[in-house]
């Protein structure tokens, strides 16, 4: 009986472990740039596009297709961390102007959270804005930031402020799984 007892207990609590993991990564699927070095995870139903001269990775909605996540690369002057770069509020007011709200564009774009993380050695700087198009529209926009080998690595996702609540779970989970190495 106790050997029944502790089978059925064993079960019910290696059932348990190995479902915590799979919930955490539900409805996602991994990308991995061996080449320029990053990964980051991505909804399943979003696929891949090409954009020339632009970001060096696009996915988006099928359905929503506004809804996008993308990966810019850009160079830093040789030996630069990014916190030397600035701090999470400074690096994201001139993120902000720089891709988010150029001159010109007629779109705005308010920094509303700003906040560093390290994770296995590197510092990435999560940003959140508020992004109004020329049209009124309003967009949320997350970003996750890193320095690695002389470049800057800005992973980016762009979602309908009326989608947001509903999706914000799902794309944190996007932003904070984006890795440099």
């Amino acid at each position: 009986m106790w050997k029944r007892i502790a089978l059925i207990l064993l079960l019910v609590l290696s059932f348990g472990l190995s479902n915590s993991g799979v919930a955490t990564a539900a409805g996602l699927k991994s990308f991995v740039d061996t080449n320029d070095g990053y990964e980051f995870l991505y909804p399943n139903g979003w696929v891949q596009v090409k954009v020339a001269n632009g970001p060096d990775v696009v996915f988006h909605d099928l359905i929503e297709i506004s809804e996008n996540v993308s990966v810019v690369i850009s160079p830093v002057p040789e030996g630069k961390t990014l916190p030397e770069l600035g701090t999470p509020t400074e690096v994201g007011y001139k993120l902000g102007k720089a891709a988010l709200a150029p001159p010109d564009s007629g779109r705005s774009a308010e920094l509303v959270n700003a906040v560093e993380r390290e994770v296995d050695g590197k510092t990435y700087y999560l940003l959140e804005y508020e992004v109004k198009l020329p049209n009124q529209q309003e967009r949320h926009n997350i970003a996750s930031v890193a320095v690695s080998r002389g470049k800057l690595f800005t992973l980016n996702a762009s979602i309908p402020e009326r989608r947001w609540q509903k999706v914000k779970r799902m794309i944190d989970n996007v932003v904070n799984s984006f890795s440099v190495y």
